[in-house]
């Protein structure tokens, strides 16, 4: 059963409002996926913070026009799921991650910062480490320094000690 007007202006304002808040658009064409495949994508997509829809492609252009978003337009045709999120890589990495193990799932194109992607450049962004590990790198790097000095102090403490004990 199709969408009334309501329902479609209903759908373009959510998808717009994701759309503003949005950093990258990830579509895939999803042809011939079951739905228990589908149900797995979207529970990664839940816990990545991914919105992750299927959309009417005509109500999807809607949305992101005149948004940075724009120039993906060409690419919307076909049966398409899209991948909307707030972090840089997050959106890629969900569709491609499940791409690779299930062939059904094709990354077609992406949107980030304002440009157009093809499926190997969503590829690229998508093997960009996410916010959480890369916090996770930065805390490591910089806990190194202190817990170097921590060790040197231990081990000067110990020395002294042992001097201490033999004298």
């Amino acid at each position: 059963m199709g969408l009334n007007l309501d329902d479609k202006k209903a759908v373009v304002a959510e998808v717009s409002a994701r759309v503003a808040n949005a950093q990258t658009i990830a579509v895939a064409e999803y042809r011939g996926i079951e739905v228990g495949d589908l149900t797995v994508l979207r529970a990664k997509a839940r816990e990545s913070g991914v919105y992750l829809r299927v959309l009417k492609n005509t109500l999807v252009r809607r949305a992101i026009a005149e948004t940075p978003f724009a120039g993906l337009s060409d690419q919307l045709v076909g049966p398409l799921i899209y991948g909307i999120s707030e972090d840089p890589v997050a959106a890629a990495k969900v569709l491609n991650d499940f791409a690779k193990g299930n062939d059904k799932l094709v990354l077609k194109a992406g949107s980030f910062s304002g440009k157009t992607l093809d499926k190997a450049a969503l590829q690229a962004l998508a093997s960009i480490p996410g916010r959480e590990q890369l916090l996770a790198m930065l805390l490591g790097v910089m806990q190194a320094p202190v817990s170097g000095f921590a060790c040197t102090l231990a081990a000067l403490a110990k020395k002294r000690e042992e001097e201490a004990a033999a004298a």
